[in-house]
């Protein structure tokens, strides 16, 4: 099959499938007579596991990795489980730099509703930000 027909078939844009095409991942055949790319079931099934992969976090290295592991016929699962925990690890802590940054801009609206908008000067862009620092140090 070819570009459009395989991104249309995973509902994903045909960039998507020319980028693990050029980046190594995918390998289509090319068409002697015409130079078009044909994309086999190998290809089609190769890219479902990509994207399953990318839904769960896996980044492209990542990816990689893992198919590297199972094509020398090794089982990569525990490599999957290791790093999915370590995504785990990562998550949980990226949430609660979030909860941090939603507390900070919480405080800050809170305390900016009472106080008058002023016009830029060549000292200040903003005061809103610029006077954050005097108000909350952390």
């Amino acid at each position: 099959m070819r570009v459009n027909e395989l991104a249309k078939k995973l509902a994903i844009t045909a960039d998507t499938v020319r980028y693990y095409t050029r980046i190594g991942i995918l390998e289509p055949a090319k068409s002697i007579e015409n130079g078009y790319k044909h994309y086999s079931k190998d290809d089609e099934s190769r890219l479902r596991f990509i994207l399953k992969a990318k839904k769960l976090g896996f980044s492209v290295a990542e990816i990689q990795e893992i198919m590297n592991i199972s094509q020398k016929g090794d089982s990569p699962c525990c490599k999957v489980r290791d790093l999915v925990k370590n995504h785990i690890e990562q998550t949980t802590h990226k949430i609660a730099e979030l909860e941090v940054l939603k507390g900070n801009m919480t405080k800050a609206v809170d305390v900016w509703e009472a106080i008058e908008d002023k016009e830029p000067t060549e000292q200040n862009i903003c005061e809103l930000i610029e006077m954050w620092e005097e108000i909350d140090p952390s």
